[in-house]
């Protein structure tokens, strides 16, 4: 048992499985042991303790009076009217008081456990509550699943529609149909019929509930499979020592001592339980209790004026006659209980100064005692440890009457750094001591010790020779031995992150326990004799625990004789170590103890409250020296266990309690009148699902089911008796004040629920339908408990139902008329427990023929019976339709469709039938039949439908004549029921066959049916003429596909018939049919080759098979056909196309040395209109890739301007960014010579024309060789594309001429702009914003010009000043010329505000100065004699001029002004950002990262040596092994080691 903070859990993690009995529980003063339980007349859990009396012992304890009073109810719903209370009194005891009664007209039903919505109580406060570990399961818990059926029925596949048929080009989809009246639904848990059976309204017995809920319907996904949901339970029985706690923990005791002088006990520190129970106190005493709660006596030192501390550690020697105590002061004193005021044995704390001088060892002055134990079965044999690392064997002996103790040093060293001085009472002698409250908080060594404990007694075992010693650090688990000599045996090294979580505590906290051998008697499996008896010990360390076997290995050595000096052979013990198992918690683990050790199969947890318990070190943390989250953890000495008892210290009681077995869990549902889910948690041991506890139950298999079995039994006797006793179905429970009545049909409901489950589990099914069905039908209710029964039925958990019950359930839907409800039960009833002349009868009542498909095949074993069922609703629609065409036929008397539509559906399931049974699978499950079933089936299904003439069923007396003509008394032609499918569907008839040549059964060539002889029968049908066209084809396409999957069947038919259907096929004109026949001509010709190769070809381009026209030409190389097969097949997508005929193209030109055979030049010529529809820029590519000469040809047949654009960019033009490649891609990025020019030209122009911003760009992409410049420039002078000419003309080396023109150009755009404003009609406005365009254009090309020259990028020389004045003059003329003009009175309200075109001209000035200014870096330009010559060039009649001037500057500046601004405003967020960023550094850098430990986390090893093992911390007797790394998680590598 383990105890963990955080959510304060217990986790009970072992519990003794061999024996059926709890231990004796010792006996309490305070409690009247050996009463009984009053037997009481009707009282139900009286009762139900008689059927686990050999099992249920009542403990003893404070609270044990409870147990022996009758049963008390005290339900939320148990008040009722007083007439009800005084019957309630007779049947549960007259104990029952008024104040237990609740009034409650809806109860809760009592199926599941009590759900506390107020969560986990407080240990302290009396009141345990229990809640599973979701993460820790059972170890060795057996887990059984109830047994039953697995089988799934699925309803039959309805008929199937055109183009899902195995006949069609695509994958048929399986689909389902219901049958008729079924819901159209397949059977599921959560069909929401299964839930209307089933009551709303609360059980009666909820009254014997304490805290029920009200049941989930067990057709709940977790309940479906029989899963109980367990709520929160008892796990443990409290009792408080109530004797004990009185003496001390109450404080008015403490205050009356002191007030009467009489001796001061103090509050309790530390605790153990061994025989007696010890608790030390505050005032460095113990008192003695025996398990009466009898005070014995109180050990301490009555010498005045020699305190020794609070104890802080007890122990109880093994044979309960020596105490040993541990004080806060470092003393350790050993009492003699039969003289307990003086201690037998005292040692006193050292100095450091005697440590050194060597003249003594022992802990040093201040340390507080941590544990303190005797060694073996000696009473002066003592091993302590302190806080301070240091751990000590004390033998406490004497010689003439004067102690002579020998104290050996087992762990630990002295640590220097720790003040010696330890302060005083002033007056007193000097060995008084007292905390020092003034001294700062001290660091813990790395060498504390968490946990100390020697190898208590057992049975007799190798290793109590060795007086072993485990001691738990933080880091390693160290096993010493005394003797013979002492030694360390072995460590345990604590892995890397093991046991730690969030919280820093994790790592100082620990834990550990020992078990000793067992005697092998003890076991019941003595296959494993020396390892389970073998000490086992548990240590932990924060959430983690380990569990290791300790044992003995010898080994001869040989060794040297010291007196003969010859060399002998002696027998040499060694103590190893078994590892046994590891687990976790969620949080640290605060203490750990063994209840027993045989068997570890469940986890419990059980909440507390961990800051209850008392923790010894607490009145440490006044001077500091222990943390206060470090001392309310320590509570390992408040937690004891004894014999099964588990002894808890709390602040202010103590607690003892004792582990429930299975029965006593049982048992406390049974007396708080849960009987029902006291059946629940027994099936639930039974098929081993519960969690957790599974105390008291033999650890056997079938010993445990055997032992629960019986047990669950007699519960559903006794439950059922109860409940249908007189008494309960009399009472008042069933009527209210009102006289409304209240409905308690949930009590029944759950009763069969509860034992369907339990029965199910025990695989007997006696009591169910021979007692309890019985008790239901008896009293009248037997509908609720077949309403009850159905889901468990649905659900195949039960298949063999007595046909009596069967009888009345389906009876019981034939009153409800929900005939859908009949179907699925007879689907999940085994047909040997059908009635089968009912079921037959209602089947055909009800149009159920899923079912009755079921019956007829399961129950009777005929399979043609269906056929012959299903064959006479086909004709009935046949009729219908035939009737349709006659010249007689009225709408009038035509059927509705609510009539005709369940014949049709019902009609259609015959192909189902077929395709299942004809593979040997069962209707409708599809499950396989048994080898002899299905091999009657096939025989007589194949016989009956291919049979030649109408046949009689059933054969022998009353059989008929199965006759398929549509008249009655018509002709019956042959092969008549193969004739009637096929004129019903004859799709989905050769689907089903087609599904059924498959089965392996038409191999066999001594049948007389096989493939071969079906196809003969279909083809003589075929050629009768009998068909349809659209029927014939689908035989056609039948055979066809058939034929290549079984050859060595189909060998046998002659050529001409394979010829003559592949003829059929193409020759068949259908379009919807088209891919499907052309599909199965592929199947067909891939076994047979025609011999009118030709005639074929022909019959295939017709019928539009051009995938297998494709592949023939392939196959014989001919690559017009081919192509033409390709262009002519509209089904393909154009990218298929376009590949495909790339791919032909490439071909041919492989094999005629690179060039186009003319065929395939002819074909591309005739198919260049349909290939430039599909892609313009695709077809573009292929073309200039396998035949250039035809772009003139392609060009001529587009006469849209666009279309041609589009043509040659994709052959002219620069690549697309964001274009998808398309099929092919341009000739490496790059035009060919092979363009002519006229297209070059072409190109040119109309980019001019629909794309003149991209016309620079154009021009930049095409290599200069292949423009004629002189053309060019002409097209995009007269195009207007002004930019392009000034670029063109730079670019050929004249960037004076191209200013120049572009001076011109603009004058011109700006005269054109005045003429346009001048218009007094304004019709031409809309040319403005175009001309304001081409001038941005063409400044934008003239400053690229400028700045080009300016950085020394060109080869040619030009007066820098005068391009930079050339450009600017022109601009600003614009500028002035059109600001003067808008300034004249009246044009602003014609023209509208001129602020659009007025601020992009002068924006389009501020942008040229920017960048002169951006490049005069040279003393070349000179702004202010630019800008004199500027000023100056202004025609004198432009009065703006200045204006113009200062407006252009003033917004210069402004620009440069914003643009300062917003870098300094970004240098000083760079200076913050970097200042903060830098002081981060700074401090991380200062403060450094510590390391967490003292190895590598990669290697293991030591990261320091110390040259010394004195207890120097100096730097220098610490040397570094080898170059360390320090990660930022603190875990440290070697430098060789860093990941």
């Amino acid at each position: 048992m383990s105890s963990s903070t955080g959510n304060d859990h217990f986790y009970y993690t072992a519990t003794d499985v061999n024996s059926t009995s709890r231990p004796p529980s010792p006996a309490f003063s305070d409690h009247t042991s050996g009463s009984n339980v009053e037997e009481l007349s009707g009282d139900y859990s009286t009762r139900m303790d008689e059927l686990f009396n050999d099992e249920y012992e009542i403990d003893g304890g404070a609270d044990a009076d409870n147990d022996d009073e009758g049963f008390v109810y005290t339900g939320v719903d148990a008040n009722v009217p007083s007439g009800y209370t005084d019957q309630l009194r007779e049947v549960l005891g007259s104990e029952l008081t008024d104040d237990e009664v609740d009034a409650s007209e809806v109860g809760i039903s009592p199926v599941h456990e009590e759900d506390d919505p107020s969560g986990s109580k407080n240990l302290a406060h009396g009141e345990t509550s229990v809640k599973l570990s979701s993460s820790l399961e059972s170890i060795t818990s057996i887990h059984m699943n109830s047994s039953g059926s697995s089988a799934t029925f699925k309803i039959s596949r309805p008929f199937l529609p055109p183009s899902v048929s195995r006949l069609r080009a695509y994958t048929p989809q399986i689909l389902h149909s219901p049958s008729n009246g079924s819901g159209g639904s397949r059977l599921t848990s959560n069909s929401p019929h299964l839930t209307e059976g089933i009551s709303s309204s609360p059980s009666h017995l909820s009254i014997m509930s304490r805290s029920s809920s009200r049941s989930d319907s067990h057709l709940d996904g977790g309940q479906m499979n029989g899963q109980t949901k367990h709520s929160e339970r008892d796990v443990f029985r409290w009792t408080t020592l109530s004797n004990v706690s009185k003496q001390i923990c109450n404080p008015l005791t403490q205050k009356l001592s002191s007030v009467l002088g009489a001796p001061l006990l103090g509050m309790p520190t530390v605790l153990a339980a061994s025989g007696l129970i010890c608790v030390g106190t505050d005032q460095g005493t113990i008192c003695v209790f025996d398990f009466k709660q009898k005070l014995k006596c109180v050990c301490g030192n009555d010498v005045p004026g020699k305190p020794v501390g609070a104890v802080t550690a007890v122990a109880l020697s093994h044979d309960h006659t020596y105490v040993v105590s541990g004080h806060a002061f470092g003393h350790i004193q050993l009492f003699d209980l039969k003289n307990p005021k003086v201690p037998a044995r005292f040692v006193p704390p050292t100095t450091l100064e005697a440590v050194a001088s060597g003249r003594k060892e022992g802990h040093i002055e201040g340390s507080r005692i941590v544990s303190v134990d005797f060694i073996a079965g000696r009473h002066t044999a003592i091993v302590s440890s302190d806080d301070r690392g240091l751990a000590f064997s004390h033998s406490l002996g004497k010689m003439l009457f004067i102690e002579a103790s020998d104290i050996l040093r087992i762990l630990g060293q002295y640590q220097r750094d720790i003040n010696p001085h330890i302060p005083r009472i002033a007056g007193t002698a000097s060995s008084v001591l007292i905390p020092d409250t003034s001294l700062p908080r001290r660091r813990k060594s790395r060498y504390t010790i968490l946990a100390t404990a020697p190898l208590p007694l057992g049975s007799p075992h190798a290793t109590d020779l060795y007086n072993v010693i485990a001691m738990l650090t933080p880091s390693k688990l160290v096993v010493v031995g005394l003797k013979p000599t002492p030694r360390t045996w072995f460590k345990c090294p604590r892995d890397p992150g093991e046991g730690f979580i969030s919280n820093s505590a994790s790592k100082a906290r620990g834990t550990l326990a020992w078990y000793p051998g067992q005697p092998p008697n003890a076991l019941t499996n003595t296959s494993h004799h020396n390892l389970t008896t073998a000490p086992v010990l548990v240590f932990t360390w924060g959430c983690a625990l380990r569990l290791i076997r300790v044992d003995e290995s010898r080994t001869k050595e040989t060794t040297l004789n010291s007196r003969t000096g010859k060399q002998i052979e002696v027998e040499v013990g060694r103590v190893l170590y078994q590892d046994v198992g590891r687990c976790s918690t969620e949080d640290d683990i605060l203490a750990v103890q063994w209840l027993n050790i045989h068997a570890l199969n469940f986890i419990e947890s059980v909440s507390f409250d961990s800051l209850s318990l008392v923790s010894p070190s607490l009145a440490s943390t006044i001077n500091t020296t222990v943390s206060r989250v470090d001392s309310v953890g320590d509570v390992a000495h408040s937690i004891r266990v004894y014999k099964g008892k588990i002894f808890l210290l709390c602040r202010n009681e103590l607690r003892v309690g004792t582990l429930l077995t299975w029965a006593d869990r049982i048992l406390s549902l049974v007396e708080d009148g849960d009987f029902l889910s006291a059946i629940n948690l027994a099936r639930s041991y039974y098929v081993g699902e519960v969690p957790g506890n599974t105390n008291g139950l033999p650890d056997d298999p079938v010993l445990r089911k055997m032992t629960i079995g019986e047990k669950m039994k007699d519960l559903m006797v006794a439950s059922a008796s109860y409940t249908f006793s007189e008494d309960r179905m009399t009472d008042g429970t069933h009527v209210t004040p009102d006289g409304r009545g209240v409905d308690r049909t949930s009590l029944f409901e759950d009763l069969v629920t509860v034992s369907c489950r339990a029965s199910i589990a025990l695989d007997d099914y006696e009591f169910l339908f021979e007692d309890l069905f019985q008790r239901f039908d008896d009293t009248g209710i037997s509908r609720i408990f077949l309403r009850q029964l159905e889901p468990f039925v649905l659900n195949n958990d039960m298949r063999h139902i007595p046909p009596r019950v069967t009888q009345r359930l389906v009876t019981l839907h034939e009153e409800d008329s929900r005939p859908d409800r009949i179907e699925r039960i007879i689907w999940h009833i085994e047909p040997a427990c059908l009635d089968v002349n009912q079921t037959i009868r209602l089947c055909q009542r009800y149009h159920l023929y899923d079912a009755l498909i079921y019956i007829y095949t399961r129950a009777l074993r005929d399979f043609v019976a269906p056929v012959v069922e299903l064959l006479g609703l086909v004709r009935k629609v046949q009729q219908l339709r035939r009737s349709r065409f006659e010249p007689t036929y009225s709408r009038d008397s035509d059927p509705d469709t609510a009539t005709m539509d369940p014949i049709i559906i019902n009609a259609y399931k015959i192909f189902s039938y077929l395709s299942t049974i004809l593979s040997g699978l069962s209707y409708p499950s599809e499950e396989p039949l048994p080898d002899d079933d299905a091999l009657c089936a096939r025989k007589e299904v194949y016989t009956f439908i291919f049979f030649g003439r109408s046949g009689v069923w059933p054969s022998g007396e009353g059989s008929r004549l199965v006759l398929t003509a549509d008249e009655e008394g018509g002709a019956e032609p042959t092969y008549p029921y193969v004739r009637q499918l096929l004129r019903f569907d004859a799709e989905s008839f050769l689907h089903s066959l087609d599904i059924a040549f498959e089965d392996p059964f038409l191999n066999d060539e001594a049948q007389n049916i096989n493939r071969l002889v079906i196809v003969r029968i279909l083809l003589e049908i075929m050629t009768a003429g009998d068909l349809s066209p659209a029927d014939s084809t689908l035989v056609n396409i039948f055979i066809a596909r058939n034929v290549p999957k079984y050859p060595q069947f189909f060998v046998l038919m002659p050529p001409s018939a394979l010829h003559d259907i592949l003829t059929r096929l193409a020759e068949d004109s259908a379009l919807d049919t088209r891919e499907d026949r052309q599909l199965a001509a592929e199947y067909l010709l891939s076994t047979y080759n025609p011999h009118y190769s030709e005639h074929i070809i022909h019959l295939f381009e017709s019928a539009g098979f051009y995938r297998i026209l494709r592949s023939w030409h392939r196959q014989e190389r001919r690559w017009g056909s081919l192509l033409s097969a390709y262009l002519d097949d509209h089904n393909l997508r154009p990218s298929e196309v376009l590949y495909s005929v790339n791919e032909v193209l490439t071909v041919n030109r492989r094999a005629n040395k690179n060039s186009l055979s003319p065929d395939i030049h002819a074909t591309l010529l005739t198919f260049l209109p349909q290939l430039l529809a599909l892609s313009l820029t695709d077809t573009a590519s292929l073309l200039d890739k396998h035949a250039p000469d035809l772009h003139e040809t392609a060009l001529q047949s587009l006469p849209d301007d666009h279309d041609q654009l589009t043509y040659l960019h994709r052959l002219l033009g620069p690549p697309e960014q964001e274009r998808d490649d398309g099929i092919l891609q341009s000739l490496n990025g790059a035009p060919l010579q092979e363009i002519s020019p006229r297209l070059r030209q072409l190109y040119i122009s109309l980019q001019c024309q629909h794309h003149p911003d991209d016309v620079i760009e154009t021009l930049k992409y095409i290599p200069p060789e292949f423009v004629d410049w002189n053309s060019t420039l002409l097209i995009c002078e007269t195009e207007g594309v002004y930019d392009a000419i000034v670029w063109a003309t730079d670019r050929r080396g004249y960037p004076q001429e191209a200013l120049q023109k572009a001076e011109v150009f603009q004058k011109r755009l700006t005269q054109r702009m005045i003429d346009v404003v001048l218009d007094p009609s304004g019709g031409q406005i809309g040319k403005i914003r175009r001309d304001l365009q081409s001038l941005v254009s063409i400044a934008t090309a003239g400053v690229a010009i400028c700045l080009e020259h300016s950085r020394c990028s060109s080869k040619i020389e030009v007066p820098l000043e005068d391009i930079w004045f050339q450009l600017l003059r022109s601009q600003i003329h614009s500028v002035q010329a059109l600001s003067s003009l808008w300034t004249e009175a009246g044009l602003s309200a014609i023209f509208g505000d001129k602020g659009d075109v007025m601020v992009t001209l002068r924006t389009l000035v501020q942008k040229t100065f920017a960048s002169l200014v951006s490049v005069t870096t040279t003393q070349a330009v000179s702004f202010p004699r630019l800008f004199k010559r500027l000023v100056e060039s202004a025609p004198p009649s432009m009065h703006a001029q200045y204006t113009e001037f200062r407006a252009i500057l003033t917004g210069m500046l402004e620009s440069y002004r914003s643009e300062g601004d917003m870098l300094v405003i970004t240098k000083h967020l760079v200076d913050r950002d970097l200042f903060e960023t830098m002081a981060e550094v700074v401090r991380e850098r200062d403060r450094g990262w510590a390391t967490s430990q003292n190895f590598c986390a990669h290697c293991q090893k030591l990261l320091f040596i110390h040259a010394t093992p004195m207890i120097s911390h100096s730097d220098s007797n610490t040397t570094f092994s080898s170059k360390i790394v320090v990660s930022r998680t603190g875990l440290v590598y070697h430098n060789t080691c860093s990941p």
